[in-house]
Order: structure tokens, then sequence, then C-alpha cells
């Protein structure tokens, strides 16, 4: 039951042709050519200036600042909706109760 069932070869059916013979060539040597250069791409320099490195801070800035006020106003999100649910919970127990203590 649990041991792996191999497959058999199966027998080849119709006409085998015999392999055909290969020929050995002769190398002659030759002038051996130089291999390529590769050539090697040209990227400009990127030249870091006071105005550069100034526009890359204010960049840099923004964008931190802009994800940190997303972050926190979904926190307070979370916060508020946490203590909404919490005061639903004391007003549906306190209703509760006192439909309890009236019976």
């Amino acid at each position: 039951m649990f041991r792996p069932k191999l497959p058999t070869m199966p027998h080849p059916t119709g006409t085998v042709t015999p392999p055909a013979v290969v020929e050995p060539t002769t190398i002659t040597p030759g002038a051996s050519t130089p291999p390529a250069t590769i050539p090697v791409p040209t990227r400009p320099t990127v030249q870091l200036t006071p105005g550069t490195a100034l526009a890359l801070v204010g960049g840099g800035t923004a964008v931190v600042l802009v994800v940190g006020a997303v972050l926190v106003s979904m926190l307070l999100a979370v916060a508020i909706t946490g203590a909404s649910v919490a005061v639903c919970a004391l007003v549906i127990r306190s209703l509760v109760n006192v439909d309890a203590k009236r019976r």
C-alpha cells in the first residue's frame, strides 16, 4: 500500500532507425581574433550642490511630516472608535441592568 509504483519503460513500437553516423571534422588553426571590447555606458555624474541638498532635506522633511500626520490621524481614529464602542457597551449594560431590576 505504501510502496511507490514505478512506471515500466514501454517497448518501442514500429520501425527503429539506426543512429546517423557523425564524421569528425578537422580543425585548421587560423588567426585568432581578439575579443570584442564591451563599451561601458557613460552616465552623467550627479553633483550635489547646496541648493539640491537643501531641496532633498526639505522634500524628506515634508514626506516625514505627511506620513507622521497620516499615522497619527489613523491612531486617533482607532482610539476614538474604541472609546465610542466602550461607551456604547456601558450604556447597553446599564439598560439591561435597569430592565432586569424592574422584573
